[in-house]
């Protein structure tokens, strides 16, 4: 059955937990969907873990519509939610609305995410007036990076505290259908999950948010060096495609790849007939 908007809402009233994890790929995207997730993101994160970039920031409207249609491809079942790249939506609303709509219709998303709070509510609005979901974002917010001086845990001051709670009502109200909360304290989100009637979907914001986000090659073990605290590996993907290529390598080199069994064959009076011909 297709995920929804008015699913996912269903799923929040009767404390069934949300799950979503990123894909950026048809393959990823279509193993995601028979595994029976509820939601898909297709992250402006795919700047770093596809594209090698440092940041986000770099990420291209372009880049988000051609990982998203591929996704959507990919993906029967699932909410497909698509970031909106840095400076997408920031600029004007009338381009947060153009620029969301392409997500939409060139890429295939059920929905769009954006970052902040009462800042873009006016893009929210207008988006969403344009018949797009919107899923908001709170907390750390990637496309700040710069702003906050790293990728640090909001919210663990009284003010920040306030202000998270007083932005996540004002996105709620501006029409969001469903708000990530990432890295903040658990305690603070489950404060915010309390209050609102949307869905909270949390990425190092703890267990009570009503879904759970990550991106697929952390908590596959896909990736290498520095490793966020929220993340949990379920598998070790990486080290067996390691050992696989090592193996293909070896047996290669080796002369014992491919097999009989991996080769096609013809007619032993056929090859005869050719080396008489070739003479």
């Amino acid at each position: 059955m297709k995920n929804t908007v008015s699913t996912l809402l269903r799923q929040k009233q009767s404390g069934d937990k949300i799950t979503m994890l990123t894909a950026y790929d048809y393959t990823t995207a279509k193993i995601i969907d028979e595994c029976g997730v509820n939601a898909i993101l297709i992250g402006d994160s795919l700047g770093m873990v596809m594209l090698g970039y440092e940041n986000t920031l770099p990420v291209t409207m372009e880049d988000m519509i051609h990982h998203t249609a591929a996704v959507s491809r990919g993906a029967e079942n699932a909410f497909i939610v698509a970031d909106m790249p840095f400076m997408s939506y920031q600029v004007s609303v009338q381009e947060a609305v153009i620029n969301a709509g392409r997500l939409i219709k060139e890429g295939g998303a059920n929905a769009v995410k954006l970052e902040g709070g009462a800042e873009v509510c006016e893009q929210i609005k207008a988006i969403v007036n344009a018949s797009v979901p919107v899923v908001a974002h709170l907390g750390l917010t990637p496309q700040s990076v710069n702003a906050f001086g790293g990728f640090k845990v909001q919210g663990k001051s009284l003010d920040k505290a306030k202000k998270l709670i007083d932005d996540a009502l004002k996105i709620q109200e501006a029409g969001a259908c469903a708000v990530v909360l990432e890295g903040i304290p658990a305690k603070l989100a489950d404060i915010i999950t309390g209050k609102l009637f949307i869905p909270t979907i949390g990425i190092g914001a703890g267990s009570g948010c009503d879904g759970q986000v990550l991106v697929y090659q952390d908590m596959l073990g896909l990736t290498t060096g520095h490793t966020a605290k929220f993340v949990k590996r379920f598998a070790e993907v990486g080290a067996l495609m390691r050992k696989g290529i090592a193996d293909y390598i070896s047996e290669t080199r080796e002369g014992t790849f491919p097999a009989e069994e991996h080769s096609y064959a013809i007619e032993d009076d056929v090859i005869e007939q050719l080396m008489r011909e070739e003479k």
